[in-house]
């Protein structure tokens, strides 16, 4: 059961994020990469607190390296948030 209480607690963490950022598709943020794996490079944005993958220019970033991103697309019911590089 707490497992699962986390997964739901993720899941909303991530829909409430995509819903901030739903009217800002387009704009430039600070990130950080925090994760880099065969399913992707995943970013946080410093301001807002935001967490998504980077679909566009992810070739060559590692863990913690600090990049300009651009929001490109968000899907707030499953709450994705994507980003391309700068």
């Amino acid at each position: 059961m707490e497992s699962a209480a986390r997964k739901v607690e993720r899941t909303m963490r991530k829909v409430v994020a995509a819903t901030l950022l739903e009217h800002r598709v387009g704009e430039m943020f600070d990130a950080i990469i925090t994760g880099v794996n065969q399913n992707g490079t995943y970013a946080r944005l410093t301001h807002p607190p935001a967490e998504g993958r980077v679909m566009r220019g992810e070739r060559g970033l590692d863990v913690g390296d600090r990049v300009r991103v651009q929001l490109i697309d968000v899907d707030v019911e499953k709450g994705y948030i994507d980003f391309a590089t700068a």
